[in-house]
């Protein structure tokens, strides 16, 4: 039998909860995707970095356009089937010397899904190392259940909580990557990053795809970010996709598709 480049990547994930696609999206793509960030930072100069998340999804063409593309859906359907929505999407863009950590956690404990049947793409919009906060995984932690969360006001951190749980950091996997690589991982996974100390931003968006057939169960129905991508609609509502208004959206390549 002849095992594939896709079979090696999902065995990855099966085996360790994440796996990485290099190379994914092409560098003009991720120089728009660059300058959306900066666009949302001066539209939306009260929120920082780290806090361009869900609720602008579904009102912003090029946000639509980004998590729409085919090649991110390839992926995400190898994961969750050919019937693909979008659950919700997160910039979390640290600036130099200053973005905060996120702390270990489990995004299945924060989602109001049944089944919990969803996949995160995490797609690097700049370099991403230790010095400058990257993702950090600790691979196998899939396999255990959803842990309680404790918040954690302590210290500065994205998310205010943490999963109630001791991590054992030494097995911890630093996930370098470059703009337009994307890591995969699964819901349960124990992952987080540490402060940007760096002078350099490191800037994230992730991505969180679901089968048509598991159903959003927030009484925010229909879920701000939730739109349909891709095959059969299946058991939820969703956000109609937006019209691009010039000057009032940020201009991108393929804008007129969105007229």
């Amino acid at each position: 039998m002849v095992i594939t480049e896709v079979d090696r990547t999902l065995q990855d994930y099966d085996r360790d909860g994440y796996t990485i696609f290099r190379n994914v999206l092409d560098r003009d793509l991720m120089a728009e995707a660059s300058d959306h960030v900066a666009w949302l930072q001066a539209k939306y100069p009260d929120r920082l970095g780290e806090d361009l998340a869900t609720e602008l999804v579904a009102g912003d063409p090029f946000w639509v356009r980004l998590v729409g593309d085919e090649r991110l859906l390839d992926i995400a359907e190898l994961f969750v089937g050919p019937d693909i929505a979008l659950f919700a999407s997160h910039y979390i863009s640290k600036p130099p010397f200053s973005g905060k950590p996120v702390l270990w956690h489990q995004d299945g404990a924060y989602w109001p899904l049944e089944p919990m049947r969803v996949v995160t793409l995490w797609l690097a919009v700049d370099e991403a190392t230790p010095e400058n906060g990257c993702l950090r995984v600790i691979p196998g932690s899939h396999k255990d259940d959803l842990h309680e969360l404790r918040l954690r006001d302590d210290v500065d951190n994205v998310l205010g909580s943490e999963s109630a749980v001791t991590v054992d950091e030494s097995r911890a996997v630093d996930l370098v990557l470059s703009p337009g690589d994307v890591e995969v991982h699964h819901p349960n996974i124990l992952h987080g990053s540490n402060a940007n100390t760096s002078p350099r931003r490191r800037c994230g968006l992730t991505i969180r795809y679901i089968p048509t057939s598991t159903r959003i169960t927030s009484e925010q129905q229909p879920f701000v970010s939730a739109l349909l991508l891709r095959g059969e609609p299946g058991v939820n509502v969703y956000q109609p996709r937006p019209a691009y208004v010039a000057g009032e959206h940020m201009a991108f390549a393929g804008a007129g598709k969105f007229v």
